[in-house]
């Protein structure tokens, strides 16, 4: 539901003053009522799933329900949006993503909102690194006979993506540009049909997050991660470094800000939460068995330091894949 006061604008310049006062003084008592959680994508999705553990888990250490609310469309800009535009007195948060802060300002010419100014940053929930995958019947043992055998035929083997602009489009343009093959990119509507077509023998590859389950299925091969160490969800995967491919890092992150202007109070009272959660084990478990690594104890400006190096990271990667995305 969007608040009463979102329609109020003739009465905005009357509340300014008075606002920042009485968010200041609910700082102590706070919260005293549930908190939402803007997700910027579908309900049943990755991200989703990420925000109702995240969110269980920091509920029981706020004293009140933390309360999902799906905003998908726009690869999380309306989300994005919203949650920005929402007033700053703790009770919306939102999960943010690699690509909420990160690859869209790159990828559309106007998202609708600053991935910095219009937001105050809370803290990292974890990192996912990238595997990539070929089918479990290729002839492709490591990333070195895949390179190999582009480099004999080039423009005949493909990788998929869920789409133009995608994290796997970016993560197969920048295994290009790393190591000069000249690949096919195969884009589908989603990350679940690119996989599929790769299961099937129908893609030669795709580097994409949320590997462990096909992997441990039987249905693809991995051949390395994206990640500066092997991961324990995949022991025996090795790390594109240990693969011949050095640098190649790229990992996905899920991460919770609030609406700039949130009282720091606050802000450092999810973080705590945030941070008893992250010491679950069974949530640190459920983590890992996705194949993310749980992320330690960071504060907010910490935390925040890290989306800005991240943001100009995610601008080389769509600069280089010459991905663009229409508004």
């Amino acid at each position: 539901m969007i608040p009463v006061s979102r329609f109020c604008a003739p009465f905005a310049l009357a509340l300014a003053a008075c606002a920042p006062a009485a968010i200041a003084q609910s700082a102590d008592g706070y919260p005293a009522a549930p908190v939402t959680m803007v997700v910027g994508w579908a309900a049943g999705g990755p991200a989703d799933a990420v925000a109702r553990m995240v969110a269980a888990e920091m509920g029981k250490h706020l004293g009140q329900a933390i309360v999902i609310d799906n905003k998908g469309g726009a690869g999380g800009n309306i989300g994005s949006v919203a949650a920005a535009r929402a007033r700053p007195d703790g009770y919306t948060i939102m999960l943010a993503t690699v690509a909420s802060h990160g690859l869209n300002s790159a990828l559309y010419d106007n998202i609708g909102y600053d991935p910095i100014k219009d937001f105050a940053p809370i803290g990292l929930i974890n990192t996912s690194p990238s595997t990539m995958l070929v089918p479990v019947d290729s002839p492709f043992k490591s990333v070195q006979d895949y390179v190999a055998q582009a480099r004999q035929n080039p423009g005949k083997l493909t990788y998929a993506s869920g789409g133009v602009g995608s994290s796997q489009h970016l993560a197969g343009a920048s295994f290009k540009a790393r190591t000069g093959v000249d690949i096919l990119h195969v884009p589908f509507k989603g990350t679940a049909p690119a996989l599929t077509d790769v299961m099937a023998g129908r893609v030669d590859m795709i580097i994409t997050t949320g590997g462990v389950a096909p992997i441990s299925s039987g249905k693809v091969r991995p051949l390395a991660i994206t990640a500066r160490q092997r991961i324990p969800a995949l022991p025996d995967v090795p790390t594109f470094d240990e693969a011949g491919v050095e640098g190649f890092y790229m990992d996905s992150w899920y991460g919770l800000v609030a609406p700039a202007g949130t009282p720091r109070p606050i802000l450092e009272t999810l973080n705590a939460a945030l941070g008893k959660a992250l010491q679950s084990p069974e949530l640190r478990q459920r983590f890992v068995e996705l194949g993310s690594v749980p992320a330690e104890p960071m504060s907010p400006d910490a935390y925040w330091d890290m989306v800005k190096q991240g943001m100009d990271e995610a601008a080389e990667l769509v600069r280089i894949s010459g991905a663009k995305q229409e508004n």
